[in-house]
């Protein structure tokens, strides 16, 4: 879906018609680069990006750093696996970090290129960098920022400078728009506070309100989260997305890297580490769209992230046990969930 500058404004696009079910791709180059066999759930050989294709999934989301240390996540392999992704008839997201490597709540660092800008020639450098990536990738969405809750592009784009916070947000819009490409999302981690969030950024042109859920770090009353989703769809009246989520399959490791979920204290109760439990939980979010008006969709962070250096690395995956293929590399029956309608219980 691509926004071009006549089309009707996006407060009044149907949600259903912004129906989203995603998976972030970002490390498939690193998987592939590895020489690591994936399959698919048959047990046949089978890329990645092809057993998600044929899964359901719709839209492939990728991460872009401005200029990182070696060729992850830059633009040339973004823009490359972009159009690889468009070429199997899938749409793409873009979320742009603004920065040369991971951007989150606790992080927003500037990229390097960027330190010693005034403020009117960093907010020139957001549009002229904005508008290249919608000109040379062409994205179905774009994620101004990664969990921006506290800004971005610090210390001169934090919460704690909300005038050019917004003006900051509103140069990388204005070249989105100005390039006619893509439906344009903002994105904040977690679901308390949300409201008051998004209410800070009355008067900012955007499309789609994104969030992250993940229980370790935002709650396991997923209720609680339903509820303050309508809630934020309401009052910023916007179709809300779960832009990152994720959920193990196991509590076990392949390798020696300590995975970032690994008790039974960071689960739902109901939802157990197990394949099922995992399949389950993402239904369930999946599940929100008859609970939630305006529900936009999800896309699932980290299935590709298996261990890709084998059960003896010591620098493997965080996140192993909650990827979409198991500890012998074969998918696992969370995929299922994507062929499932946009509601309902089957």
């Amino acid at each position: 879906m691509s926004c071009q500058k006549d089309d009707t404004p996006s407060d009044k696009i149907p949600a259903n018609n912004l129906f989203i079910k995603a998976a972030d791709l970002s490390a498939l180059p690193l998987v592939r680069e590895s020489g690591t066999v994936v399959y698919n759930a048959q047990g046949m050989p089978e890329d990645m990006l092809t057993t998600l294709k044929k899964a359901g999934v719709n839209t492939i989301r990728l991460r872009l750093w401005h200029n990182p240390q070696g060729t992850d996540s830059s633009l040339a392999e973004v823009k490359a696996l972009a159009g690889e992704i468009k070429s199997n008839g899938m749409k793409v997201c873009i979320t742009v970090h603004y920065s040369d490597t991971w951007a989150d709540p606790g992080k927003q660092q500037k990229p390097a290129a960027w330190q010693e800008l005034a403020f009117d020639a960093l907010k020139q450098a957001v549009y002229d960098y904005t508008y290249t990536i919608c000109t040379q990738i062409q994205p179905d969405y774009i994620q101004i920022g990664n969990e921006i809750n506290n800004g971005f592009l610090w210390p001169d784009g934090s919460w704690e400078n909300p005038e050019q916070f917004k003006l900051l947000l509103q140069s990388g819009v204005s070249a989105v728009r100005d390039a006619g490409e893509g439906l344009v999302i903002i994105h904040y981690a977690g679901h308390e506070g949300a409201t008051a969030f998004f209410d800070g950024l009355d008067g900012l042109d955007y499309d789609i309100a994104g969030l992250s859920y993940y229980p370790l770090w935002h709650g396991t009353n997923m209720s609680e989260l339903a509820v303050n989703m309508s809630a934020l769809a309401e009052a910023a009246g916007k179709p809300v997305l779960i832009a990152e989520t994720a959920y193990p399959f196991t509590l076990g490791w392949n390798d020696w890297t300590n995975n970032i979920v690994g008790g039974e204290s960071q689960l739902i109760s109901g939802y157990p580490a197990t394949p099922q439990g995992q399949y389950d939980f993402l239904n369930q979010v999946r599940l929100l769209g008859n609970m939630v008006s305006g529900y936009a969709g999800f896309c699932y962070w980290g299935g590709e992230l298996i261990s890709v250096n084998g059960p003896q690395s010591t620098n493997g995956s965080a996140f192993e046990n909650q990827a979409f293929w198991d500890f012998e590399n074969r998918a696992l029956p969370v995929l299922g969930v994507y062929s499932l309608p946009t509601t309902g219980a089957e």
